[in-house]
């Protein structure tokens, strides 16, 4: 659990500074596994920016000096019955804390006082990290979703911790073998 004092609070477009670390710590925390989900750090920005829109909810988790540790988002869906998880990423130095924790339970409570029943996700497994990568999953997906493993720290075991259940697996999403793993859970 953290130990240090944070505070969840809206990102908000007059907080260039926090929305300067959401882009470094999204960008450093895919370029890794993911590069081609957003190439630089312009990229990156965009999403930030996306991320203010109206039928967006956007957190950050900051700590005592003020710095962005955390970052969560929320996307409208479904008329409000369903939102999406878009995104989650932790400051590398402050993972295994349980600050991705805080915020999705933080983001759970704010979207069902809007009347929300499902929260959603998209996990993608572009770097073979999972028993789903570099398979053909056709003609029978859910065999192969029946005996996932996690091979390399893939984050569905997080968000399997968290509650969300796998409700769909898209085959090839990313390229041949290269799945997106759809996660949700009941919140209301």
């Amino acid at each position: 659990m953290y130990r240090k004092r944070m505070r969840i609070i809206d990102l908000t477009c007059d907080n260039e500074n926090a929305m300067q670390q959401c882009a470094q710590m999204l960008y450093e925390s895919f370029i890794d596994h993911a590069p081609e989900a957003w190439p630089t750090l312009e990229a990156v920005l965009e999403e930030v920016q996306e991320s203010l829109s109206e039928e967006r909810i956007s957190r950050v988790a900051i700590d005592d000096a003020g710095d962005v540790i955390g970052w969560i988002g929320g996307i409208h869906s479904y008329n409000g019955h369903a939102w999406e998880l878009h995104p989650l990423v932790v400051k590398a130095s402050e993972r295994g804390q349980g600050i991705a924790r805080i915020l999705v339970r933080d983001l759970e409570t704010i979207i069902k006082a809007r009347g929300a029943v499902t929260l959603y996700l998209g996990t993608d497994d572009e770097d073979n990290r999972t028993s789903l990568s570099n398979v053909d999953l056709y003609p029978n997906v859910w065999k192969h979703v029946a005996s996932i493993e996690n091979r390399g720290g893939h984050p569905f075991a997080f968000y399997q911790k968290m509650g969300f259940v796998i409700v769909g697996v898209l085959p090839d999403a990313n390229g041949p073998g290269k799945p997106d793993i759809l996660m949700a859970k009941r919140i209301a």
